[in-house]
């Protein structure tokens, strides 16, 4: 894996024979799961290497990823991108939570087998868990590469956040007007969206894979109120605004 083994080396990130190891492992588990579970549209290696490895590591681009202690990834699906945040951060505790059960066994079962002792994986919807006092404005940072719009991502992960801490979304190139429209969500939750932020395209590592990403930075300034989340289902069907 030479591509992800310069980008590590490249940001100063642990990039030795086991750390390398632990990551083969995991790609392949994955893809060998996913000829019978749906877990991944990516099936081939390389660019699995590339569009779930790279593209997660992007966020330690910024130093606030070393700064935090306690991550939480809300919709992890097949463990993106908490599972290589944790591979290279061994100090610090990850919670992977993700709505679908059987999702959730095969990234805990592939966790273990690899040999990682600081990942938690929860199976949860956010507007539930996010009420619970043990993981309610818990974490440093959330993370989280969910499809969702800013509002109603805002709604699931704030809460989950610290004052003092952050959430980084990871969002198409092609979001500024989804990212205008997420900022009074933003503000009713407690947060404050920062104007720096880490863009890439994924070009840079291999000229055949189109994904641009920017992650933005949230700094939580508020505890968010205590009715939010609202109850299931209701952050899709009626976005803040």
């Amino acid at each position: 894996m030479n591509y992800l083994k310069s980008m590590l080396t490249n940001l100063g990130l642990p990039c030795g024979g086991d750390v390398m190891e632990q990551f083969d492992q995991y790609r392949r588990s994955i893809l060998k799961w996913n000829e019978s579970v749906n877990l991944t549209a990516v099936r081939d290696e390389e660019s699995f290497e590339i569009r779930h490895f790279a593209d997660s590591l992007m966020i330690c681009r910024s130093p606030r990823m070393g700064q935090a202690r306690r991550v939480i990834d809300v919709g992890t699906g097949a463990g993106f991108p908490g599972i290589p945040l944790a591979i290279v951060f061994p100090e610090k505790r990850f919670t992977l939570m993700d709505s679908l059960g059987k999702r959730m066994k095969i990234v805990e079962q592939t966790a273990h087998e690899i040999g990682l002792q600081n990942v938690e994986v929860i199976h949860a919807r956010a507007e539930e868990l996010g009420k619970k006092k043990e993981y309610r404005e818990q974490y440093d940072l959330c993370v989280s590469r969910a499809v969702a719009n800013l509002s109603v991502l805002s709604e699931y992960c704030l809460p989950f956040v610290k004052v003092g801490g952050w959430f980084a979304p990871y969002k198409t190139a092609a979001a500024e007007e989804e990212i205008r429209e997420g900022r009074k969500a933003v503000e009713i939750l407690g947060g404050r969206l920062l104007e720096d932020r880490i863009h890439f395209d994924l070009k840079e590592i291999r000229d055949e894979e189109k994904l641009e990403h920017t992650i933005l930075w949230i700094e939580k300034i508020t505890n968010t109120l205590a009715k939010y989340p609202r109850k299931a289902g209701t952050p899709a069907k009626d976005p803040l605004k």
